[in-house]
């Protein structure tokens, strides 16, 4: 399961469906109706939201948006009805570990793609729409951490 920090316009086609389809598969999660990867560290931040099941529907949503905006059809109804979830933090070193991973997997799978992927004057990628960017390293929770 790999829910992206970056902004879903970064993630090629196969990203975008995948990031959809395990985006959908946490929120049932999230809200018991599944029981698979209920210890997954990718839902360590939604659990850590003021409202779990706002975040994941916000999360989901964007995706949805970006979507829409490439003539996808992503059914907007598997979305849960909760939203107006409070910003989630994620770190720089986060961000960078992420960008680094996306663009690895879009060298290997669609190279093409690879010309799209500028990161913002900033340095940085964008994040996703529910995320704030921070200062700070690698998320503890990241896969592969020596503390994860």
């Amino acid at each position: 399961m790999r829910l992206w920090s970056l902004h879903p316009r970064y993630l090629d086609r196969r990203g975008l469906v995948a990031c959809w389809r395990e985006g959908l598969l946490a929120q049932a999660v999230l809200t018991g109706r599944a029981t698979g990867y209920g210890h997954h560290p990718q839902l360590v931040r939604f659990r850590a939201a003021p409202d779990p099941l706002a975040a994941i529907a916000d999360y989901l949503r964007a995706l949805a948006a970006e979507g829409d905006r490439r003539g996808y059809r992503f059914d907007r109804a598997r979305i849960g009805p909760a939203a107006g979830a409070a910003p989630l933090p994620v770190t720089e070193g986060q961000l960078r570990f992420e960008w680094e991973h996306l663009r690895a997997k879009v060298e290997r799978r669609e190279p093409s793609w690879l010309a799209r992927l500028a990161s913002s004057p900033r340095g940085l990628p964008d994040p996703h729409p529910l995320f704030v960017v921070e200062p700070g390293p690698l998320a503890e929770w990241e896969r592969g951490t020596a503390t994860s």
